[in-house]
């Protein structure tokens, strides 16, 4: 059963700023919960000597491999296309919608 529901599980990628202005991207199933450990110095090793970090877009995705996918993609985009997908996500909702440039393709 437990792997049942793990596999039913939300996956989602997302972009935080650190303290220095810097964005890192990664992929989770739980958001708060690993944006609270980057905060706590427990996540990624890049975040720990820039904290705080503030969660700034995210993106839900099928399921862990297309998450793994797009934090791929996301990865390879410059500084100014992923500030372009954060201002693109604050005009509406925030945080939720991608735009086609980051989009999979299936």
């Amino acid at each position: 059963m437990a792997s049942r529901r793990a596999q039913s599980r939300c996956w989602y990628v997302y972009l935080v700023r650190c303290r220095d202005g810097s964005l890192y991207t990664g992929a989770t199933d739980d958001v708060p919960a690993r944006v609270a450990k980057h905060n706590a110095g427990q996540g990624a090793r890049y975040t720990r000597s820039r904290r705080p970090v503030t969660l700034v877009w995210q993106r839900r995705a099928r399921d862990k491999s297309k998450a793994l996918s797009l934090e791929a993609k996301l990865k390879q985009l410059t500084r100014a296309e992923k500030l372009g997908l954060i201002s693109a996500a604050s005009g509406g909702r925030g945080r939720q919608r991608a735009p086609s440039a980051g989009r999979t393709a299936e």
